[in-house]
């Protein structure tokens, strides 16, 4: 009996995982376009957003950015976070050239690298 509670809480996170996953693809795509293509007060926000999500060390984002962008932008940014938080793939991996893609944004909107990063 024990077993069969472990493995249900098993297959449960992993739906969990899994549904996360897909929707916070989904919305980094999204994002992905907005600032690939778009020029508004937003975007800058969207960019830095992306570029924290590629790479956590050398690019910061500061979580009140949330409250400054629309309610859409701001429920994909939060997609994103939990597709994050349940690890299964860094989500520029799961986009068609998404690495390229994103290291483009972070060219196109001046975004600095750290150093050593």
């Amino acid at each position: 009996m024990v077993q069969n509670a472990i493995d249900a809480e098993i297959a449960a996170c992993d739906a969990l995982s899994l549904q996360a996953t897909q929707a916070g693809a989904q919305a980094f795509s999204r994002l992905l376009d907005l600032a690939e293509t778009r020029d508004s007060g937003q975007i800058p926000r969207i960019a830095r957003f992306l570029a924290t999500t590629y790479n956590g060390h050398a690019f910061q984002f500061d979580v009140f950015e949330l409250r400054a962008v629309d309610v859409a932008i701001s429920n994909d940014m939060l997609c994103c976070l939990d597709a994050l938080r349940w690890g299964r793939a860094d989500l520029h991996t799961l986009i068609p050239d998404g690495d390229d893609r994103v290291r483009a944004v972070i060219e196109r909107w001046g975004l600095r690298w750290r150093e050593g990063d």
